[in-house]
């Protein structure tokens, strides 16, 4: 199969779909893979290191398209790449459709086949190829609420941590999946008083397990999560509900009576966010103000520290990229059933029943 692999286009996105030790794996069986030129360069690999495993390497993205069979890719495609995508194309990458009904309405148009990453699930309901980048965004979420709750920042002026005689901050974790769990891992090891609430009974014994009681841990309700958010200094949103847009938990009102100088970080924007008040942003302009508060929602937060975000990354995709580029997409989600779970898009028709719900489109 010729398998193609473009430089991101969203701001500031430095990952790559494939290190060259993922390129490899795929020359050896056979496969040609085509790497636009200076791709991998925002997470520090070199053309030449994917010209050694076998890669043709190509001058631009519109080659790697008109080429290849299989696009592999980050992030979504944006608008610029739309007439890019093709009938005959296979687009494996992060989606995110529930949130972006024109993305949604592209792929349709092109008849292409569409499967994310975000929504293989296996049969315990793990997602293996979300799981890596939750955990960055998760770890990554408590170290940017801690910086933007710096004064200079336009904080609260807070050390989450504190010190000795005076008082850490309190960090709400809204949703115990693997982002909060390592949000919450991370606000802790920076020493602050963290809570977190889920619907979820069981997880939250785990987490409680975990954590070895160093947390707190409530049951998510309308309630619990407004007594919650009203104390807390740095409230992080991760809630999620596998290929479907986010609910929104934390209401605008919530939002308007929380400490002047809070800070609230939202990294299930990709899927609409769990805030009412939260729109996505970038790296180049990630925070703006809700009432007296300061909010973060950059979509792709793990694009911030692309070496270690694009070595996970393909470690946990490339078995899948082998498997469709062995078998052929029809055989492969055929044969594996978490990997027909991220079958997204098809012929001119969504077959994702959560995408379809969150549009309002019938199933095809």
């Amino acid at each position: 199969m010729l398998i193609g692999v473009p430089t991101e286009v969203k701001n500031n996105e430095y990952r790559v779909a494939a290190t060259p030790a993922g390129v490899g794996e795929l020359v050896a069986l056979g496969h040609e893979v085509l790497v636009e030129k200076g791709a991998g360069l925002g997470s520090a690999f070199e053309d030449a290191e994917y010209a050694t495993e076998g890669a043709q390497i190509v001058e631009s993205a519109e080659e790697v398209w008109a080429r290849s069979e299989m696009i592999l890719k980050v992030k979504e495609p944006i608008a610029s790449e739309y007439s890019l995508i093709r009938e005959d194309h296979i687009i494996f990458t992060y989606l995110h459709l529930a949130a972006d009904r024109p993305l949604t309405e592209a792929l349709v148009a092109s008849g292409a086949t569409a499967i994310a990453y975000e929504t293989v699930q296996l049969a315990n309901h793990s997602l293996p190829l979300l799981s890596p980048m939750s955990v960055i965004a998760g770890r990554l979420s408590a170290q940017v609420g801690a910086n933007q709750l710096m004064k200079t920042n336009g904080g609260r002026g807070l050390l989450l941590g504190g010190i000795p005689g005076v008082p850490r901050g309190r960090t709400v974790v809204v949703g115990g999946g693997t982002a909060g769990e390592n949000a919450a891992a991370n606000a802790l090891g920076l020493g602050a008083e963290v809570t977190i609430l889920d619907v979820n009974l069981p997880r939250l014994a785990e987490l409680e397990a975990r954590f070895d009681g160093h947390i707190t841990t409530l049951r998510s309700s309308p309630h619990t999560v407004a007594e919650a958010v009203q104390d807390a200094d740095l409230v992080i949103g991760s809630v999620l509900i596998p290929g479907a847009a986010a609910p929104k938990l934390v209401t605008d009102d919530m939002v308007a009576g929380m400490k002047p100088g809070s800070v609230l970080v939202d990294i299930a924007i990709d899927q609409g966010g769990c805030f009412e008040g939260s729109r996505p942003t970038t790296h180049d302009d990630p925070t703006y103000a809700v009432h007296n508060s300061t909010y973060y929602c950059v979509a792709n937060m793990p694009g911030a520290v692309p070496r270690t975000s694009t070595i996970a990354l393909t470690n946990a995709t490339i078995s899948y990229a082998i498997a469709i580029a062995e078998k052929g997409w029809e055989q492969a989600v055929a044969d594996d059933k978490a990997l027909a779970k991220g079958l997204n898009i098809q012929g001119g028709k969504v077959v994702n029943r959560a995408v379809a719900a969150a549009h309002g489109l019938q199933v095809g």
